[in-house]
């Protein structure tokens, strides 16, 4: 057993910066955290020149005495590394580790982060202040987590300093070997850029003009291994003084600079920082696509929210409050989609710097504001949702997400600067979240062979042993719908021979003439036939009484769609047919959503950005794959997902976004619903549960020997 699982029930508090405040707020702060239902703190995150004052000297007694003082209130810590911000006497003993930015400029002291990821004395000194606090509090009771710097990536993702550049070419001779490997997986030949050894590299500054796309490629690989370097430098040292305690580092969503299926091979917690804007009528869409990666990021297991805002934070333009009942709602939605603890940015509001106007469980106003009774009511929340820790989610489509890929994806001098991951990503997902669906996150060397369906909004770099493992998926009776721009480079983003989609044109059954992007505020019409023939291999029967088609060849009651950003003049190959056509503009007539069935399964492919137009072509493909949502007929703005336990029990959380009234029916022969208890009030609800605006309830449905 770890630390970490010796506090009960589901974790909940925030950061505390207690060297902000006077020792006699201290005593007061663990009063209300007791009354609050605390039971986790995070302590030390920005606290370096509190704990070293200059470079031979330590200060640990105001810790000792803040350790012990917790620990007898019950409430255990999540110890932070302190390695985010270095201190001045650092700084200025070693102005070698301040960042230097692609136009040479050394950025200065007077934030945070502001270090260089290789700098030898930045790294030296953060593995000495570990290790120093790892000797001295190993064996403290309070002691439940190791929380390593913070929020890597934030401020600072890459360096151009002369000790950077030595790195990545250490880094460069690590990956390629010799420098005539380097010069053909960059392509050297092109614009005379050939090197005669590594010492004649450098990073990518800015140039004249575009610079080697391979190179960039690599700088974003080295630039997230650097990072994580430091990341792996901490642990090792908390891994050997005091095993048995868990280590994390708080995460950032999907944060494109930092490949996370990397960094969460060194995390034993994965964590998570969010802060979904409330002023955004969709930020809980996006919320929920962030929380499933996280819990894919360690194959399903429980993760914790590590941040998040109890009301406004203070970086936006305009930083807009979250009105009552917003902030238990999205407190619940990270519950819903597996964390097992709710944590926030922060304890007690600062009085002074750069976050003074962010909110706080304990804001400025004291225990009279609104603030607090949300704090309150929350943890009241929680400890009756304490028996769901542990539980999981199952889902059962799953969605590839390669970081190399979204890197490259976004090189420049590509056919349109606008097919951005994130914005391909969004609109599937959202497609899925409205049906209902739980999805996982799968790295692209994963295997999919659980999953009934599985998504590629887009693959723009693709090696071949991953397209040789799609296909497999897809033979063994699997169903795949890959987006748009997949298939084009290798992993040294040169071009596949042969045409697009490179290795995927044999599994999609269609192969691409010519990328036909969509000029800014055009969009291109799609006819989408909804009713024809299903293949043989799904199980279904075949219609043959649909409409007659139009001259097109689709139904004349195809349903229109519209494409925006992107197009493709694609032709079919083999056994591939038409789902969709393109009805305007140049591509007029011709595929532009196929489906090609193969051995057991069957490959669709998208041509075009469909946007927000995406839902009714995955809903054929759901079809197919036999994907329902987690509770059918759900009303508007109401989400579902289900959490089960390793005893057979359910929790099926119900989340209604919406400002009116929802009524969800419970009656559905089957479901087991009309025997649950909501465990936020501890009635069953039965026939019908009322969800008021911005409500929720959470579903205890026992263990019966079928679920267990």
């Amino acid at each position: 057993m770890d630390r970490l699982t010796r506090v009960p029930g589901l974790l909940y508090g925030g950061d505390w910066n207690p060297e902000q405040w006077p020792e006699q707020v201290w005593a007061e702060d663990v009063k209300l955290m007791a009354e609050a239902g605390v039971n986790l703190v995070t302590v030390g995150v920005f606290s370096w020149a509190r704990l070293q004052p200059d470079a031979e000297s330590w200060d640990f007694g105001w810790l000792d005495r803040l350790l012990d003082l917790v620990h007898r209130h019950g409430v255990a810590v999540d110890l932070a590394t302190a390695t985010a911000s270095p201190p001045a006497w650092l700084v200025r003993a070693h102005p070698e580790l301040l960042p230097v930015t692609a136009d040479g400029v050394r950025l200065e002291f007077g934030s945070r982060q502001h270090y260089c990821p290789s700098s030898p004395a930045y790294r030296q000194a953060a593995v000495r202040l570990t290790r120093a606090l790892a000797e001295r509090y190993r064996h403290h009771p309070a002691l439940a987590l190791w929380h390593i710097h913070n929020e890597y990536g934030d401020h600072v993702q890459e360096c151009f300093c002369p000790a950077s550049a030595a790195d990545f070419r250490h880094w460069l001779r690590e990956r390629h070997g010799g420098i005539e490997e380097l010069n053909r997986s960059w392509g050297t030949a092109f614009w005379s850029q050939h090197y005669n050894s590594f010492e004649q590299i450098e990073p990518p500054r800015t140039a004249p003009g575009p610079v080697n796309p391979t190179q960039l490629l690599d700088w974003r690989r080295f630039c997230s291994d650097a990072l994580l370097a430091l990341h792996r430098a901490e642990k090792a040292v908390l891994d050997e003084v005091s095993p048995g305690v868990p280590v994390t580092t708080n995460f950032m969503s999907m944060l494109k600079a930092l490949d996370y299926w990397e960094w969460s091979r060194h995390e034993d917690l994965v964590s998570d920082d969010a802060y979904p804007d409330p002023a955004d009528p969709r930020a809980h869409v996006n919320a929920a696509m962030n929380y499933d990666l996280m819990r894919s990021l360690k194959g399903g297991r429980p993760w914790l929210l590590m941040e998040q805002a109890p009301s406004a934070v203070s970086w936006r333009p305009v930083n807009v409050p979250k009105r009552p009942g917003l902030h238990r709602l999205w407190s619940l939605q990270a519950l819903a989609r597996g964390a097992d603890g709710v944590l926030h940015f922060q304890w007690r509001a600062s009085v002074a710097g750069a976050e003074k106007f962010h909110s706080a469980m304990l804001p400025h106003r004291g225990t009279a504001s609104r603030g607090w009774q949300d704090t309150l009511r929350l943890g009241t929340d929680l400890r009756r949702l304490g028996a769901i820790a542990g539980s999981r989610l199952r889902a059962r489509a799953a969605v590839l997400l390669d970081w190399d890929s979204w890197w490259a994806l976004e090189l420049d001098d590509h056919p349109s600067a606008r097919m951005r991951w994130l914005d391909l990503l969004r609109p599937w997902y959202a497609a899925l979240y409205q049906r209902g669906v739980t999805v996982d996150f799968l790295p692209p060397g994963a295997e999919p062979d659980g999953y009934p369906l599985l998504l590629a909004p887009n693959l723009y770099l693709l090696d071949t042993a991953t397209a040789d493992r799609l296909t497999a998926y897809v033979r063994n009776g699997g169903r795949l719908v890959c987006g748009p721009f997949s298939g084009i480079v290798d992993r040294h983003d040169h071009i596949h021979p042969g045409g697009h989609p490179g290795p995927l044109r044999e599994l999609l059954g269609i192969v691409v003439d010519e990328h036909w992007p969509i000029p800014d505020g055009e969009t291109t019409g799609l006819a989408l036939d909804t009713t024809g023939p299903a293949s043989d291999a799904t199980g279904l029967a075949l219609d043959t009484t649909g409409p007659a088609p139009d001259a097109t060849g689709l139904a004349l009651d195809a349903v229109a769609l519209g494409a925006e950003r992107w197009s493709e003049w694609i032709e079919t190959e083999g056994a591939a047919e038409t789902l969709a056509r393109y009805t305007s503009g140049p591509l007029a007539g011709r595929p532009a959503v196929t489906r090609n069935p193969l051995g057991a399964g069957s490959a669709w492919y998208l041509s075009a950005h469909l946007g927000a137009d995406t839902g009714p072509v995955l809903d054929l493909a759901l079809a197919e794959a036999g994907v329902g949502a987690e509770l059918p007929g759900l009303p508007e703005g109401v989400e579902a997902t289900r959490r089960h336990a390793a005893d057979g029990s359910q929790y099926l959380f119900l989340l209604n976004h919406g400002p009116v009234e929802r009524r969800v029916p419970l009656d559905t022969p089957g479901t087991g619903l009309l025997t649950a208890t909501d465990l936020l009030t501890g009635t069953a609800p039965g026939d019908t549960l009322i969800l008021a605006p911005l409500g929720a309830a959470v579903l205890r449905l026992p263990a019966t020997e079928e679920r267990a």
